[in-house]
């Protein structure tokens, strides 16, 4: 996905009002200086009206909060059936995985088992290539430890090829630091699942558990996400969910005619190749529980909250930009004195996000199971659905 169009999404996600420094990351309570305006429940209707259309298939939004509430299904389950989607459908909820995979790593400092300024290499020897430099834990959490990315092909055919493909986390990092380091730490940022990876191999260095039982133990149940879960090796999502779908040219093996054009289903697939970046499974109702408790101090304690809520002052990696990733999640500044917090993530045939503003008076949570989601047309919907949550 083009920085740009992801830029353009988070900076709409969640609308976050300007927040009093000294209280912003306390506990106590943030005074906003900006207010959200009423729901505009038409605005919202139409935002995901007439599914489905070409560029998704279903949708399920939730807004909420202080100011007023909302609901929102359209579309179908299934191409097949055409059953109409109904609310609290499972789906894959991509990068909105690293938040929580962020949040156990900053509850492990708050316990003293972490540092933020320890380095990868004295809590995991032998990962890193010895030739690296010193990589440190928050530097993985804000994306600028420099850390490069497997080479692997982006095709959609040789994604399609291998969906069944297994990796083991050990082998996903491995394949990475076959490169070279892509920048001296802490010096840009560069948004890579790379980071995730290696966060969650802390986590079980430290615990001695897998990554999915310190996520289910630490954060799904206390929150009470009763639907959400972590598949492991599975390729299959339990229970009731809404099918995924991608576009294809005519001829693409296993593809079925959907409109004018062509999808193949990506709903069963593997998801070891996104693990603790990735591999979430929940629902819009559940996410909207973590939001509520995330932002509210109860996942990660007040006084570790700050790195979720801070962006790092460095330039984005290529010197495009500046960096608009926190720890965990993500700000944009909109004309007005509006700040976006929020978390996007995408899986081929599904797309989410979730965000607030700073005061929990809003809340957004959304699944769209878009028919291009690694591209920019998943962005626009999703684009309107944060605009209309958001805005008269």
């Amino acid at each position: 996905m083009k920085r740009t169009y992801a830029a353009a999404v988070v900076l709409a996600l969640s609308v976050a009002a300007t927040a009093q420094a000294a209280d912003a990351f306390t506990g106590t309570r943030v005074v906003a200086e900006v207010g959200v305006p009423p729901i505009n429940a038409a605005a919202l209707q139409k935002s995901i009206e007439g599914l489905p259309t070409a560029d998704a298939t279903a949708a399920d939004v939730r807004v909420s909060g202080s100011a007023g509430s909302w609901r929102g299904v359209s579309g179908v389950t299934d191409l097949r059936t055409k059953q109409p989607a109904k609310a609290g459908a499972r789906f894959r909820a991509g990068s909105v995985t690293k938040t929580f995979t962020v949040s156990v790593v900053l509850q492990l400092v708050a316990e003293g088992k972490l540092s933020l300024d320890g380095t990868v290499q004295e809590y995991l020897p032998g990962l890193l290539p010895a030739g690296y430099p010193a990589v440190k834990v928050g530097q993985l959490l804000n994306h600028t430890s420099g850390l490069p990315a497997p080479k692997v092909s982006d095709d959609f055919a040789d994604v399609y090829a291998t969906r069944f493909e297994k990796w083991t986390p050990e082998e996903y990092v491995a394949k990475a630091v076959e490169n070279p380091i892509e920048f001296t730490p802490g010096t840009q940022q560069h948004y890579l699942n790379t980071n995730t990876f290696v966060a969650g191999l802390l986590i079980e260095k430290i615990t001695g558990r897998s990554y999915e039982h310190e996520v289910t133990t630490r954060i799904l149940r206390p929150v009470g996400m009763t639907d959400s879960y972590l598949p492991g090796t599975s390729v299959r999502i339990r229970g009731r969910h809404n099918q995924g779908y991608q576009t294809v040219p005519q001829g693409f093996p296993d593809a079925i005619k959907y409109g004018a054009g062509y999808v193949v289903n990506m709903t069963t697939t593997s998801v070891t190749s996104t693990w603790a970046s990735g591999d979430l499974i929940s629902t819009t109702a559940d996410l909207e529980k973590f939001v509520k408790a995330l932002f509210g101090g109860k996942v990660v304690p007040a006084a570790q909250l700050a790195p979720m809520f801070t962006v790092p002052p460095v330039k984005a990696y290529g010197g495009k930009g500046e960096a608009v990733y926190t720890s965990g999640l993500a700000r944009m500044e909109l004309p007005g004195g509006l700040v976006a917090y929020g978390k996007t993530g995408a899986r081929w045939g599904s797309a989410a996000g979730i965000g607030a503003t700073r005061d929990l008076s809003r809340t957004l949570v959304y699944s769209v199971n878009s028919t291009d989601a690694k591209s920019s047309g998943q962005n626009q919907r999703a684009l309107a659905i944060a605009l209309a949550a958001f805005t008269k």
